[in-house]
């Protein structure tokens, strides 16, 4: 394990990395990540000062907090006029055989206790592996801070051999729901083509490849497995609006 510069204890040091990384990602206009950086790095600066003695230390410290709480609360202003203006966009593209994109990944930073209500519009929620994925994702939705009461799946149906396990994965996922005080709400489209993600506080996900991104692991033994951060990836393009008024699918 690394040790803290001389002088310094290990929590400054973690206030003193979480916020160069805020200002890293601040000045290549990566604010939403930024802010997240900023609020931990403050916090992490005020644990500090209320275990400092010294005095001078104590004001200096207050300086920096005024200062990182100044950019932070003008970021956080930006960000909603942009999105009350809806013209947020990010754009994230996901390398072949890239890792750190699991569900949790991608999407924590838009997930808060407002979201009660979930719509995803994805052609294939058909083979095995696909409903695992949708499953997966169900499960991220039901986790703190989420308070998700209805989930909207709109899909193709699989008219082949896989008719019977498609519908049947998609019912018992839809029994598990409910005894999790969760309604699913499947219906099907015969013309459905684009994938489309969207939450109730106004954010929509657009996933070139839906949710079906990820690769199959080597083997059942194999890192990335069982920790989708750690499975290579698909090449992919995510894009993250915020719509105000989110228009119901």
């Amino acid at each position: 394990m690394a040790k803290s510069p001389p002088g310094l204890d290990s929590q400054t040091v973690a206030a003193a990395a979480m916020l160069k990384r805020a200002v890293d990602l601040d000045s290549e206009s990566r604010y939403q990540q930024a802010l997240v950086c900023y609020q931990e790095g403050i916090d992490l600066l005020l644990q500090v000062l209320k275990g400092t003695k010294d005095d001078t230390k104590k004001c200096n410290l207050r300086k920096k907090i005024s200062g990182y709480m100044d950019r932070a609360e003008n970021i956080k202003k930006y960000l909603e006029e942009v999105k009350e203006d809806g013209k947020y966009h990010k754009q994230i593209k996901i390398e072949e055989n890239a890792t750190g994109f699991s569900y949790e990944s991608l999407f924590q930073e838009y997930l808060n206790e407002t979201i009660t209500e979930v719509w995803i519009e994805d052609p294939y929620i058909r083979h095995t592996h696909q409903l695992y994925n949708f499953l997966r994702f169900c499960e991220m939705l039901i986790k703190k801070p989420c308070k998700v009461k209805t989930i909207h799946l709109i899909t193709s149906l699989d008219e082949g051999i896989g008719k019977e396990q498609q519908t049947s994965g998609l019912k018992e996922i839809k029994m598990s729901l409910m005894n999790h005080g969760v309604l699913l709400e499947l219906e099907y489209s015969s013309s459905l083509h684009d994938r489309e993600i969207r939450f109730n506080n106004g954010w929509i996900i657009k996933i070139g490849r839906g949710l079906d991104y990820f690769k199959r692991p080597q083997s059942r033994f194999s890192l990335g497995y069982c920790d989708f951060d750690l499975r290579p990836c698909y090449e992919t393009t995510v894009d993250i609006f915020h719509d105000k008024h989110t228009r119901k699918i």
